[in-house]
């Protein structure tokens, strides 16, 4: 007999909601973005945000089942994103599922965003099983994650202060372009010369699986200021392929190095910054091909925000009797693994 998961995901600036049939077969998934609202700001305000989330979550949710053509009397449990995110969005999502649960007994699954993103993979891969490691690239999150089940993560390294996804934003900003910034360093950087500029790698040595993108941001500022006050010429396309070869370089090798440290060939990509198919894909493909390894990528609309994601995650946790209940509360920061979802 079939089981299907109703899922939710709320935790920045996309409302959406889908339905998967047994864990990997995704009947719906529905995304209201609301990046034209935000990009007039420069990035996502989490009150406006927030307001979205209110005014778009039950029309997601009843779209949702209505494209999976399934109703609430089909579901067999509700998985929702509870964190890490903004606290405001994860709320609203949350308490739509705290609310289905109540109103109709189906069991809730609280499910972590991360975690999420790296399930995406089962998505577009059905022949994909643990183990494997799973370098983690988004806008607030950068990590190397070995995951060895479906329920057991050992996160070997992460990013110490801006994540890659972070980088990409601030400096697009800087050198004017709209938000989300990283598609469109990513096009300007097919154009340009990616040794053109040395900019930093910052905790490069072999074995060290931290990562750190602050300097390499100060770097690029630094340079751009100095240009700028010395009325030299910028090539904006040269600045772009060497700030993206500074991030993709130290991605590429960390997870390299990992893969050779745990004996890993299994390699996946998850998180938004994955769909930066000129750069990071391009780069990471190569080196798993170099390497004998095999490499795993999610579709493009499943590496950004979106529930089918959750619904996936949601699946194998109810598999595992991982259920929450009412107490179920919004956590905006929350490590991978961990096992506590009430209040504290």
């Amino acid at each position: 007999m079939s089981i299907y998961t109703l899922a939710l995901e709320s935790s920045c600036d996309e409302t959406s909601a889908s339905v998967l049939k047994d864990g990997r077969t995704v009947l719906s998934n529905v995304i209201s973005s609301q990046v034209p609202i935000h990009r007039k700001f420069g990035g996502v305000v989490p009150e406006i945000a927030s307001r979205h989330h209110i005014e778009q979550v039950i029309p997601v949710i009843d779209q949702a089942l209505r494209d999976a053509n399934v109703t609430l009397q089909d579901i067999d449990h509700i998985g929702v994103t509870y964190g890490p995110g903004l606290v405001g969005a994860l709320l609203v999502g949350v308490a739509a599922a705290k609310g289905l649960s109540f109103a109709t007994g189906i069991p809730l699954v609280p499910v972590h965003h991360m975690e999420g993103h790296i399930f995406a993979n089962f998505l577009a891969n059905p022949e994909l099983e643990p183990p494997f490691l799973s370098l983690v690239v988004s806008g607030g999150h950068t990590m190397l994650v070995h995951v060895k089940g479906y329920e057991e993560f050992d996160i070997l390294g992460q990013t110490r202060d801006d994540a890659a996804g972070e980088a990409f934003d601030k400096i697009a900003r800087v050198m004017g372009f709209p938000y989300p910034g990283g598609p469109h360093i990513d096009a300007l950087a097919a154009e340009g010369d990616a040794n053109a500029i040395e900019f930093p790698k910052a905790l490069s040595e072999p074995g060290n699986f931290e990562f750190s993108f602050s300097g390499l941001k100060s770097a690029v500022l630094n340079y751009l200021n100095s240009k700028q006050q010395k009325n030299e010429p910028i090539n904006q396309a040269d600045v772009a392929a060497s700030f993206q070869k500074a991030i993709v370089d130290v991605l590429v090798e960390k997870t390299k190095d990992a893969a050779h440290t745990l004996g890993e060939t299994c390699i996946t990509i998850a998180g938004g910054v994955s769909a930066n198919k000129g750069g990071l894909q391009q780069a990471l493909e190569a080196m798993c091909q170099e390497e004998g390894f095999t490499y795993y990528k999610p579709h493009k609309i499943l590496s950004t925000d979106n529930a089918a994601m959750i619904g996936c995650r949601a699946y194998y946790m109810a598999k595992a009797g991982k259920f929450g209940d009412l107490t179920l509360n919004a956590k905006p920061s929350v490590e991978i693994g961990h096992v506590s979802w009430k209040e504290d």
